[in-house]
């Protein structure tokens, strides 16, 4: 079988540190940056946002962090994404920093925008991140709102989503490749830049994403494995899990707003209205929704 060439798919590189890496040349848009890495115990890694503003998720493992605007010991708790909530950080524009792995198999994932604001350092913490249960019947999925609409920031947004076995996720189809508002003002859709970085609860598992827009300029079906990115520069984005397998991605955005507002493929709007009840499986991880 020929290997999957999504121009959409950036596939881990193996036996590197930082295994992933997405700058808006590789993407073709204009401000997403997206990486992630793994450490030993005791290793670190410095580094400066610059002219950025910068959001770091653990995904597995505890860190330290030492920086130019505090200090944060004991980051994380969770043995992977599937084992409980994130710790995350949230830092401003020129803020030197310097990660500290406390465990081994250290795995974080971090994001960056240039921006011309300053806004304060933040640790967000498991008990900080909201929980919400979305959709219906098996296209039901838990959605952890790590940096939310109206977080003190630029543009950034970080969510991290767990869609169960043979789920729907991301549905019914949705965009947000254009800014519009209503006429007082309300934003409609936001034009967003968006990263999905997969991780699958046992290797061998996949999900499959259809990245499509109605002129069919965009038309890609991609079969996503354990730390890869599906970038998301325009269109509907659906996902479907492998039955047998949770599929779970850490969706980090940016764009015209730091908003989640965004429309539905009007051929697909309608099944919303035929949900009656959620999957009894979810949350996942995590306490009861709030």
């Amino acid at each position: 079988m020929a290997p999957n060439r999504s121009s959409l798919l950036v596939a881990p590189v193996a036996d590197s540190e930082e295994y992933i890496r997405v700058t808006p040349a590789r993407a073709g848009w204009d401000l997403l940056h997206f990486a992630a890495r793994k450490m030993h115990n005791g290793q670190t890694w410095h580094h400066s946002t610059d002219e950025h503003e910068f959001a770091l998720v653990v995904l597995g493992g505890v860190c330290s962090v030492r920086s130019s605007s505090g200090v944060w010991p004991h980051l994380g708790r969770r043995k992977n994404v599937f084992q409980g909530m994130p710790h995350a950080l949230y830092l401003s524009r020129r803020t030197d920093f310097v990660v500290e792995a406390e465990s081994e198999g250290l795995d974080i994932a971090y994001g960056w925008v240039r921006t011309a604001e300053d806004h304060p350092a933040r640790v967000i913490t498991p008990d900080e991140v909201s929980v919400e249960i979305r959709g219906g019947g098996n296209a039901t999925r838990q959605i952890n709102s790590i940096i939310p609409p109206g977080f003190d920031c630029d543009r950034l947004v970080v969510v991290e989503v767990f869609t169960p076995s043979g789920n729907w996720s991301s549905y019914p189809p949705h965009k947000h490749d254009e800014h519009r508002l209503d006429p007082d003002g309300k934003i409609l859709e936001a034009d967003l830049e968006e990263v999905y970085f997969y991780k699958i609860d046992r290797r061998e598992g996949y999900a499959l994403q259809h990245v499509y827009t109605k002129d069919a300029r965009l038309d890609e079906l991609i079969r996503a494995q354990t730390d890869d990115v599906v970038l998301v520069p325009e269109g509907y984005h659906p996902v479907v899990s492998a039955h047998g397998y949770t599929t779970y991605y850490l969706n980090l955005l940016a764009g015209s707003a730091q908003s989640l507002a965004n429309s539905d493929d009007p051929d697909y709007a309608w099944i919303k209205d035929t949900w009656t009840d959620k999957d009894p499986r979810l949350p996942l991880v995590g306490l009861r929704p709030r």
